[in-house]
């Protein structure tokens, strides 16, 4: 039996537009954007067995490409979906956290990094570079590295923010472990980059780490 075959308030779509979206399962969330299921199961179905596979929603939407694309019911169209889906998600905390100056919605700017950073499997580092009244200008990745590290080059950072014509900006980066306890390393990064902008009269507010289930602040623990 297809989910057609369903009745009505049982099809995740119409049970969607009856009850909201927060009333459906995660399989039923996923149905929706799957849209068809295989022979002999339907996109439900298929939405539950891929949830079983790989344990969690965050896990497949964070899997690797081959891993998804080769899994039950998916390929490449749906694998670009579901990308498609992700980034619009970021983009949506993007500009929430544009509407005011970053250190007014500070929840905002780390919900923001942590939809953008938490998942990846290699460590990145940024900055969130900052007008003058301390409103987002864009956020901006400038090194990538291994599980391990990112090498980090002031200079490099210097003239990103002149670029863009920043005041003032919020270094962040991720640790791919999930611990997002900042360590000596670092700390002295962080030492480095802010004796190299205050000679061209940039400030650094913070620098974010973000982990798995937090986005810790040196700033909150004075280390800046």
């Amino acid at each position: 039996m297809s989910i057609r075959d369903w009745p009505k308030n049982e099809q995740p779509r119409e049970k969607l537009l009856k009850f909201g979206a927060a009333t459906l399962s995660e399989a039923e969330l996923l149905a929706i954007f799957l849209r068809t299921g295989t022979q002999g199961r339907t996109a439900l179905e298929v939405a539950r067995e891929l949830l079983k596979h790989f344990g969690s929603v965050r896990a497949l939407l964070s899997a690797p490409r081959n891993s998804l694309c080769q899994a039950l019911g998916m390929g490449m169209v749906r694998y670009v979906t579901l990308q498609a889906m992700l980034e619009l998600v970021r983009r949506h905390y993007l500009e929430i956290m544009q509407t005011g100056p970053a250190l007014l919605n500070p929840q905002a700017t780390r919900d923001y990094l942590r939809a953008r950073l938490r998942d990846l499997p290699h460590e990145v580092f940024g900055c969130l570079y900052l007008d003058n009244r301390h409103r987002v200008i864009a956020f901006e990745e400038l090194f990538r590295g291994t599980l391990d590290g990112a090498n980090v080059y002031p200079r490099e950072v210097v003239k990103h923010a002149l670029a863009h014509n920043a005041a003032a900006l919020i270094l962040v980066h991720n640790h791919p472990s999930g611990v997002a306890e900042p360590s000596q390393a670092d700390e002295m990064i962080t030492r480095r980059l802010k004796e190299a902008l205050n000679l061209v009269e940039i400030r650094v507010l913070d620098h974010l780490i973000v982990g798995d289930t937090r986005c810790e602040s040196l700033a909150e623990r004075g280390l800046l």
